[in-house]
């Protein structure tokens, strides 16, 4: 269990940060900015728990605080400094990613088949901020994948964030088909 002490410690002040294991970085550091995008993603998520909280989709009431433990997890695995003695473990499997399939594959079945690519949002709020967490997922992906280029990043995490965005797309999707609202895809002939 983590303990925090005091929500304030001013050793941030000068532009700095502690990795785990108490490195200091600046705070533009490649692995502040990927663990800063997985923890705006993981309050995404939590938008997201508050709008659907109603679902009768009980495997998405199951869903959605796991994903927020994984996204914690990942955080942790990429604010650990290669060099440090501590080690986060390594939480995010290939078990996981199966998982985000099963829903991805469950719900496309439930979807009109896709002719051309899809409007974000506009349906409903809940729809609307799906998409934005797609979108954000997305960014975190690029914020690792440029973090790879630094320090290594197992796999099981990359294909995880990849699967994230496709699962948000898949949830926006099937959110958006039970509540009878209308997807408006790009129109490419409008001009």
């Amino acid at each position: 269990m983590v303990k925090l002490s005091k929500l304030y410690t001013r050793q941030g002040d000068s532009g700095e940060t502690g990795l785990i294991g108490g490195v200091r970085v600046k705070k533009s550091n490649r692995q502040v900015e990927a663990y800063g995008d997985i923890d705006e993603l993981n309050s995404w998520i939590g938008v997201l728990r508050a709008c659907l909280k109603e679902s009768s989709d009980i495997t998405l009431q199951k869903s959605l605080p796991e994903i927020q433990q994984n996204l914690f997890d990942i955080g942790a695995e990429l604010a650990t400094p290669a060099e440090s003695e501590w080690k986060s473990p390594s939480l995010i499997s290939a078990n996981e990613v199966t998982t985000l399939e099963k829903d991805i594959d469950a719900w496309t079945s439930e979807v009109p088949e896709l002719k051309s690519f899809l409007l974000p949002g506009g349906g409903s709020q809940t729809t609307s901020f799906i998409h934005v967490a797609r979108t954000v997922c997305r960014r975190a992906e690029r914020s690792i994948i440029l973090l790879t280029e630094d320090l290594e990043v197992r796999a099981e995490v990359v294909q995880y964030i990849n699967r994230l965005s496709d699962w948000l797309f898949a949830l926006a999707r099937v959110t958006a088909h039970r509540n009878g609202e209308q997807e408006l895809l790009w129109d490419t002939s409008r001009k």
